[in-house]
């Protein structure tokens, strides 16, 4: 029998300034040990990276709820096909255990449910619960996702016309402890700037969004390492929230656009005080899937270096989600580029090739 494998004549980045050579995909894993002559190697020239990470994305949602399989999978090629070959499923009320075992589909690293207050998200999205059952929902989620609890921290409160905090200080402490006592990490919705210290104090490992951190919260998110995804092209529909519900609820449309307005100055301050911030699109709910790449183009748009974004979606997310890069043995799951993306993030919007579980499954 014929053994078959891609050579990666490289150059081969295997961190953000660690380059090598070339690399070689065997039995679908990568060595950097050049195979015995016998085997037939396939040529597959160009620069290669890690295959991308969108950390916050929902596979197997819509706008309405939860989705059929054919759905789901849709998003998941549309992901994929965007080079996006691990996702952080931050929150999904269906069942989509079924694509591990397929594997021309991205890998997928769950956070169970949404939990949130009733009727104070999204609705069909999430378990609506009051705080006294928040403990028991915390241990069921922990164990259907994959190290990961996703909480909806704030939303808009309809008494009072604005975004507040959803759980009393002590009931979030309650909960993430629970989750910590599983070893699982939570993860907290948050837009707006009341209930973040309260998040903090609580030891939360990770804020989506983040629209409402301040020059202190920014400085404890950094001192704590609290990841936070700002989802930037997410954000960006904040003016059409914030116009549909101008007539009813003025405030909180005021309020959306200040944190709108200051987007991109929240993000610069995230990195330049070391804080973790990792690349994610909230697709799925409302936006469409295989946006990661315009969201790199956002975080760069808001102040990061071009060699800090692509590692908020390779090298660092990978190491973040506890889930190999380019390494001995590891999956190969990686894109060949024509230039470095390091210099010229536009690369990524055509990679030669996406290699996941060492097939090609798309590419130019």
């Amino acid at each position: 029998m014929t053994v078959r494998a891609l050579h990666l004549s490289g150059p081969v980045l295997v961190g953000p300034d660690e380059v090598v050579g070339q690399a070689w995909v065997v039995g679908g894993r990568l060595t950097f040990e050049r195979p015995p002559a016998a085997v037939d190697v396939v040529e597959l020239p160009g620069w290669v990276v890690p295959g991308l990470v969108d950390a916050h994305c929902h596979v197997g949602i819509g706008a309405h709820g939860w989705v059929d399989d054919a759905t789901s999978e849709a998003q998941a090629v549309a992901d994929r096909d965007v080079g996006a070959l691990l996702l952080r499923d931050a929150g999904s009320a269906s069942q989509t255990r079924w694509m591990d075992e397929r594997e021309d589909l991205p890998r997928i690293v769950r956070a169970g449910r949404h939990l949130a207050r009733t009727r104070r998200y999204l609705r069909g999205l999430a378990h609506e619960i009051e705080p006294e059952d928040l403990v028991e929902h915390v241990r069921v989620e922990a164990r259907r996702g994959d190290g990961w609890v996703k909480l909806v921290g704030d939303w808009i409160d309809r008494s009072t016309g604005d975004l507040a905090p959803c759980w009393p200080a002590d009931v979030l402490a309650a909960g993430v402890a629970a989750a910590h006592e599983l070893g699982v990490r939570v993860t907290v919705h948050q837009f707006g700037e009341e209930g973040v210290e309260d998040l903090l104090a609580a030891g939360v490992d990770g804020i989506e969004h983040g629209t409402g951190l301040t020059a202190p919260t920014v400085a404890e998110v950094a001192a704590r390492g609290v990841a936070v995804v700002p989802t930037l092209v997410n954000i960006a529909t904040f003016p059409d929230i914030a116009a549909r519900g101008e007539a009813k609820f003025p405030t909180y449309a005021a309020h959306v656009r200040a944190l709108h307005e200051r987007r991109y100055a929240t993000v610069a301050a995230l990195h330049e005080a070391g804080a973790p911030v990792f690349a994610g699109t909230d697709a799925g709910s409302v936006l469409p899937h295989g946006l990661v790449v315009d969201e790199l183009h956002e975080l760069v748009t808001a102040g990061l270096p071009t060699l800090a974004a692509l590692d908020a979606a390779t090298w660092a997310a990978r190491r973040w989600l506890r889930r190999p890069a380019l390494e001995e043995a590891a999956s190969a799951d990686l894109l060949v580029l024509d230039a470095d993306p390091r210099t010229d993030l536009g690369t990524l919007r055509a990679p030669r090739a996406v290699v996941l579980r060492g097939r090609v499954v798309g590419g130019a």
